[in-house]
């Protein structure tokens, strides 16, 4: 399940919010200020941003421009009161991809989502590695011949980071930004054995080859 951070200080607007999107099947953290949001966001990773611009203790634009300062091109949709050309056109120059004005009709703004995670080559459908391997990308499983093979989460978020790349070059600074949080210690030992429990899903052993000092060649 993609996940998604909001920021919005109508309490009722941010139910609304969340109780939509799970019931799309999103995994969704609420911040009722940007403070808070600033917390979840060192806690745990997410795969896209919802943010109202006039929240307490740090709007939403400012704390868009401290993220993208810290490397942080998670995909964002403001939702906004603002109808002014200056404020949007500031909310771009910061980072935002997208913004819809309040009042938001909630179909668009999942239109939208999942526009916007497209083009960040997130997948919606049944994804098929092999004859026997498939990868579904909302609940973030691996089945081989329709069984689930219950993999560790980080695995699968591992694998998921490579099937979005596949034919392309994964960095070890793209496997620490997907599998830890800013405020986890990583580890080189077990990204390698992360690693080597995706190849033996493989018959071909050169699936997954390293690129030394860069990261992974992804050919599956």
């Amino acid at each position: 399940m993609y996940k998604v951070l909001v920021l919005e200080d109508d309490e009722l607007f941010a139910s609304t919010i969340e109780d939509f999107l799970s019931d799309e099947g999103f995994i969704v953290d609420i911040a009722y200020d940007g403070e808070e949001c600033l917390n979840l966001n060192y806690e745990n990773n997410y795969d896209l941003y919802i943010f109202d611009i006039n929240v307490p203790k740090i709007n939403g634009l400012e704390l868009l421009l401290n993220l993208r300062k810290s490397e942080d091109n998670t995909p964002t949709i403001f939702l906004t009161s603002y109808k002014d050309k200056d404020t949007l056109h500031d909310a771009f120059l910061k980072g935002c991809d997208d913004y819809l004005k309040k009042p938001v009709d909630l179909d668009e703004l999942l239109l939208r989502m999942k526009a916007l995670l497209k083009r960040n080559k997130k997948q919606f459908e049944i994804i098929k590695l092999t004859e026997t391997l498939t990868f579904n990308p909302l609940n973030k499983r691996l089945y081989e011949n329709g069984e689930d093979l219950n993999l560790p989460v980080k695995v699968l978020e591992l694998m998921e980071l490579f099937i979005e790349n596949r034919g392309e070059i994964v960095t070890k600074d793209m496997i620490i930004a997907k599998l830890w949080a800013t405020s986890q210690e990583y580890s080189e030992g077990s990204i390698r054995v992360y690693i080597n429990h995706i190849k033996k899903l493989f018959e071909n052993k050169d699936s997954i080859s390293n690129i030394k000092g860069i990261g992974y060649k992804v050919e599956f």
